[in-house]
């Protein structure tokens, strides 16, 4: 019997992909991608390291599988936003982001904001993620009905991005004891603040 066998270790089959994608997202959510090692995520799948490598490639590789977002963002913002009055865009878009982070998804969301945070390699990726889910789906609403849309959305951005900080990675109360409701109806308001403003 091989030493794999004997420690119990699981080798190839249908459900080892997904079991080593799911403990790389529990642990890439909890530590930043310099702290968990291939024999961390191997132990918590309890497969072999050599099947990650197999799978997956390199640590780097498998980080960008397992959180991969699960759900397109912008479509979320943008389905609907078309037929929004323009006094009305703030809380839809508030509206919008507190749900994604209130729901199943959070884990996933949480290790990409943790590793980005961390990890000046995954600065891009952190960026990236928010052209492409938050200008992309807000920008095209505004065209033609502001002016200096680019400024106005990165600006929107800088909200999002300020609340998943503190009220999601570091927990600062009392900002993590609203309830969903609550966050949106603060959040809301700023971000029409900005639709509306001078610039």
């Amino acid at each position: 019997m091989s030493e794999e066998k004997k420690a119990g270790r699981r080798s190839g089959n249908p459900d080892t992909k997904d079991d080593i994608l799911t403990a790389a997202r529990d642990l890439f959510a909890l530590n930043t991608f310099r702290q968990v090692t291939i024999r961390d995520i191997a132990d918590r799948a309890e497969v072999d390291p050599a099947l990650i490598h197999h799978y997956f490639g390199t640590k780097r590789d498998l980080f960008h599988d397992a959180v991969d977002l699960p759900l397109d963002v912008a479509d979320r913002i943008r389905a609907g936003l078309g037929d929004v009055d323009l006094s009305e865009i703030g809380h839809h878009v508030a509206r919008t982001v507190v749900g994604v982070w209130e729901s199943e998804h959070s884990d996933r969301l949480l290790a990409i904001m943790r590793n980005a945070l961390a990890d000046p390699a995954q600065t891009n990726l952190l960026r990236n993620i928010f052209q492409e889910q938050v200008l992309r789906a807000v920008k095209p609403v505004l065209e033609g009905r502001v002016d200096r849309i680019e400024l106005r959305v990165s600006l929107i951005a800088m909200h999002v991005f300020g609340l998943v900080t503190t009220r999601y990675i570091i927990g600062l109360e009392p900002l993590s004891d609203l309830s969903a409701g609550e966050l949106i109806d603060v959040l809301g308001p700023d971000l029409q603040g900005i639709v509306d403003m001078e610039l």
